[in-house]
């Protein structure tokens, strides 16, 4: 069992250290700019910060949801790529984000992408299993021919 999700666990724990990371970047930008909680406006520097966290937060279930969906059901390995490429364009968005709002852009359609994919595969996936499981129709082997 565990060398099916393996991969997928490694992403998982990636993916929440990319998020302390990003966490631990807005407790910096408050001290830098002396903004203590729950305020959450400021200087345009730290509201970029504070809203690539958010943001990048807002995501991660929908990602994590979308990754062991994919894994589990479609194929694990093409799973964890999709997921290495969305946390890479996550942190691509954040580092962009805090140098400038445009800066954001590419990173957020590259990720947003990786998350369509995911959506695509999962679902095939999913149709795949209660297809086979329920109808006995094999769609991955009809696709093959």
């Amino acid at each position: 069992m565990l060398d099916q999700i393996h991969l997928l666990a490694a992403v998982t724990v990636l993916g929440v250290l990319e998020q302390a990371y990003f966490f631990l970047q807005v407790i910096y930008a408050r001290r830098m700019f002396g903004i203590s909680p729950p305020k959450t406006s400021g200087p345009p520097e730290f509201q970029r910060i504070f809203r690539a966290q958010v943001n990048s937060s807002e995501y991660f279930p929908i990602f994590l949801a979308l990754l062991w969906q994919a894994g589990l059901f479609f194929h694990q390995g093409v799973a964890a790529t999709l997921g290495l490429i969305y946390l890479y364009a996550r942190y691509c968005y954040f580092v962009g984000y805090r140098a400038s709002s445009s800066d954001r852009l590419l990173p957020i359609y590259m990720s947003s992408g990786v998350l369509w994919i995911l959506v695509v595969s999962s679902s095939l996936g999913i149709l795949h299993f209660f297809l086979s499981r329920y109808v006995g129709l094999n769609i991955f082997r009809i696709l093959r021919v």
